[in-house]
């Protein structure tokens, strides 16, 4: 999909978002599930599916291991979208 917007957007597949990303970008009622990769390695590993984690929990493990945040990040506009879902990338760049 090619497409242009009004507001800049920057779309980062290797380099992952540092602290203040994640705390600016998500509220105490974020579900971070959305944010993490399910089909991680790593993801498996530690039975984050058949966990419940807090806001600060999941931050503090995507900062730990990045393979853990979902790919591509879409950030514009003050809003971020995880992962490839092309309804997500029209919404956050109309």
């Amino acid at each position: 999909m090619v497409r242009t917007s009004p507001s800049p957007a920057t779309i980062s597949r290797k380099s992952p978002p540092r602290g203040p990303f994640w705390k600016s970008t998500s509220t105490p009622r974020t579900n971070l599930d959305r944010f993490l990769n399910p089909r991680s390695p790593s993801y498996k590993e530690r039975g984050l599916g058949e966990r419940k984690l807090t806001k600060k929990e999941a931050i503090d493990l995507m900062l730990e291991d990045t393979n853990l945040i979902r790919r591509p990040i879409v950030v514009a506009g003050g809003k971020a979208t995880f992962g490839y879902d092309e309804n997500q990338w029209d919404e956050i760049l109309d």
